[in-house]
């Protein structure tokens, strides 16, 4: 018997969230040409990613950094670039 990881089941749920928005929003496309699908996903997910982890850590950048594994430096610059 084969039984998941508790990491591999705590990625699970955030891959199927991930998985139907894009399949939602492919279809809702209506047979559009799709562009840079790659840096509009990552446009909407970065910013939701921080904000809520920024609230997690009630807005303590270092402990956020580590949540996120980043540096200090590369979330000040994330967070300024998308005005959180």
């Amino acid at each position: 018997m084969n039984v998941p990881t508790r990491r591999e089941r705590r990625k699970q749920p955030i891959r199927r969230s991930v998985t139907s928005a894009i399949e939602l929003y492919l279809h809702d496309m209506g047979g559009h040409e799709v562009n840079d699908l790659y840096h509009v996903v990552l446009s909407e997910v970065e910013p939701a990613i921080l904000d809520v982890v920024m609230n997690y850590v009630e807005g303590n950048q270092s402990v956020a950094a580590d949540v996120l594994g980043i540096s200090r430096g590369t979330l000040r610059k994330k967070l300024k670039m998308y005005g959180l």
